[in-house]
């Protein structure tokens, strides 16, 4: 089992939250996990990216080569395609379709929409509007974290445990607020994705 993972978004969005709960259902699960450093959280409203490596056996370096991620989950549009030249042939983009605009030049929404639905495996979610229908607005990044699941090679509950682990220090309320986002991103995710075999 491997899964080389771009984790992207911008400063405030939660991607550190999502790569803290995959990283410990990876080491529950009995995998091991390399991380290279979050790039971009001390600019709030800036770009942010992390390579996340999981495998089954021993894994050599942090960083993820070009044309070899298996899977792009990004909480921001243009985010998501600026990283596409590390995408293996047959990897998979989860991104959020919300954008958030942080610069004078920022693309159109409709030439993002239909740059992300031409990419051969993508599933494309408003993660905002789903965390707020399903839980809280404050969650849609365990929203996304759920689109990306049947992805990861990582059994549901292990990242069920890990988000109760996570959040537990800030409530029972919370923790329920966020399963209830992973679950709704989840479900999304397996109505979206029936035909890619061998992810779960």
């Amino acid at each position: 089992m491997k899964r080389d993972i771009i984790l992207s978004g911008v400063g405030g969005q939660g991607i550190l939250s999502i790569a803290t709960v995959i990283g410990r259902a990876a080491l529950d699960q009995g995998l091991h996990i390399k991380q290279a450093e979050v790039h971009g959280m001390s600019q709030r409203g800036g770009d942010v990216q992390s390579n996340l490596r999981i495998s089954s056996d021993k894994i050599a370096s942090d960083l993820i080569p070009r044309g070899a991620a298996d899977l792009i989950i990004s909480l921001e549009p243009m985010e998501a395609l600026r990283y596409l030249p590390w995408l293996s042939t047959g990897g998979w983009v989860i991104t959020n379709t919300a954008p958030l605009v942080n610069i004078p030049d920022y693309p159109d929404a409709d030439t993002l929409g239909r740059e992300i639905a031409s990419l051969p495996h993508s599933v494309a979610l408003d993660v905002d509007a789903i965390a707020r229908q399903a839980a809280s607005p404050r969650a849609a990044n365990i929203v996304l974290l759920g689109a990306a699941a049947p992805f990861l090679g990582i059994a549901p509950e292990k990242l069920e445990a890990g988000i109760r682990a996570i959040f537990a220090r800030k409530g029972d309320a919370i923790v329920d607020t966020n399963l209830a986002a992973f679950r709704a991103g989840y479900a999304y995710a397996q109505k979206q994705t029936a035909q890619w075999e061998g992810c779960r």
